[in-house]
């Protein structure tokens, strides 16, 4: 394992140059092995958190590093004047493991959305909709541009940003006869936008009868059903996209996040009704596509195939969930433990943001998100004795913060 002694131990929980953008743990990290990061000054953290559902592999995963290096050594960027042969490749994976056709590559899952709900827009436009709607979703998370934010279902993240795109169409997750009323007699609608599991929003999955019914509708009323799977999909759940587990396909799944194992990457994998909506010139992006993200996602896939990755985490996930449902039964303060594979959420009845810091403090890397729902989505990697550690770490920790007055 490499220990970066040469890296000086510094505090540096301050960065007065960079926008303050971000509410941080004041923690520098320099290195990483496996589940286990380490800070400047040489502390050990459990990563529960895997950069937020991106290290897939964990970190420094003797497969994918010498993979990119390699890359790293032939071809960084070039531009899409020019074919990518990875691209190619992943691109085959993608439509193999998905069940669709034809994929567009990007850099973020924001730019996976965006181009998702252009793709949307489009698909209205060419059937003569002048002013297309698109039904979202309460507690969504799809991204922070202008368009991908007034697709979100906060107004924390909203507010400030005005005025939202408009041609949206807002209902509560899960309820099929909210959808119907919502849209009834409107001939603007074009596509229903969805996480299969929401993740900013609180690890809110929808169910199995719902993603059906949802699907049956969209065929009945020609709708594209679009599944944004940036956070949930990549394995997360034990399946390749969350969706899978209700049987259904999507016209158009954005992916991102977990694809690349930390390389940034987006993608969009459309099936037939979608594939050929983008003629050339209609949408693009300067990196996506390029070698050093198309060879990261081509390993990464291959890397989670061999070691079956799928597996792993719907059966260690499983022992985790498992294991925060023991120990935590009867406590006082928790609403319900959620979530599939390694992909979990434990909903509290109080805010619990300082649990981040106290989890840090205490050797394990997790988020709050929806203020009161703790996050975790560590590697795909994670072993049964580190969920053991985990739960043996979080545990006391949220017994004491729900006894907090």
């Amino acid at each position: 394992m490499t220990t970066n002694a040469t890296i000086p131990a510094l505090p540096a929980v301050t960065q007065p140059h960079v926008m303050n953008t971000y509410g941080r743990v004041p923690i520098a990290l320099s290195h990483g092995q496996g589940c286990r990061v380490w800070d400047v000054n040489g502390k050990s953290y459990l990563d529960g958190l895997g950069g937020i559902a991106v290290n897939t592999l964990g970190h420094n995963h003797p497969k994918l590093v010498p993979a990119l290096q390699d890359q790293l050594t032939k071809l960084i960027h070039t531009s899409n004047y020019y074919f990518t042969p990875n691209a190619e490749k992943l691109a085959a994976k993608l439509v193999e493991h998905s069940g669709l056709t034809n994929v567009f590559f990007c850099s973020t899952g924001l730019e996976a959305n965006e181009a998702a709900l252009k793709l949307a827009r489009k698909f209205g436009h060419d059937k003569g909709i002048e002013r297309p709607e698109i039904v979202v979703y309460e507690k969504a998370f799809h991204g922070r541009s202008i368009a991908t934010l007034s697709a979100t279902g906060n107004p924390k993240v909203q507010a400030g940003f005005g005025p939202l795109v408009e041609g949206f169409i807002r209902v509560p997750v899960n309820n099929i006869e909210s959808l119907k009323k919502a849209t009834e007699g409107n001939k603007n609608v074009v596509a229903v936008f969805f996480e299969a599991i929401q993740g900013e929003g609180g690890v809110n999955p929808f169910h199995m009868d719902y993603l059906k019914d949802v699907r049956k509708l969209c065929d009945e009323r020609d709708w594209l059903l679009m599944i944004d799977e940036v956070q949930c999909g990549m394995g997360r759940t034990g399946k390749w996209f969350a969706h899978q587990w209700a049987g259904i396909k999507p016209d158009v799944m954005p992916l991102a996040k977990g694809l690349g194992s930390g390389v940034p990457i987006g993608a969009v994998v459309a099936g037939p009704k979608a594939a050929n909506i983008f003629a050339p010139g209609n949408h693009g992006t300067t990196f996506g596509g390029g070698p050093l993200a198309m060879r990261a996602g081509v390993e990464t896939i291959r890397i989670m195939e061999e070691d079956n990755l799928l597996e792993n985490a719907f059966l260690v996930g499983g022992y985790l969930k498992a294991g925060f449902i023991r120990e935590l039964a009867g406590v006082a303060g928790i609403r319900e433990i959620r979530g599939m594979g390694l992909m979990l959420g434990i909903e509290l009845a109080k805010p619990c943001a300082a649990l981040v810091g106290r989890c840090a403090d205490a050797g394990l890397l997790i988020s709050v998100t929806a203020d009161t729902v703790i996050r975790l989505v560590p590697p795909l990697i994670l072993t049964q004795a580190e969920a053991d550690e985990m739960v043996g770490i979080l545990v006391p920790l949220i017994k004491a913060i729900l006894l907090e007055g």
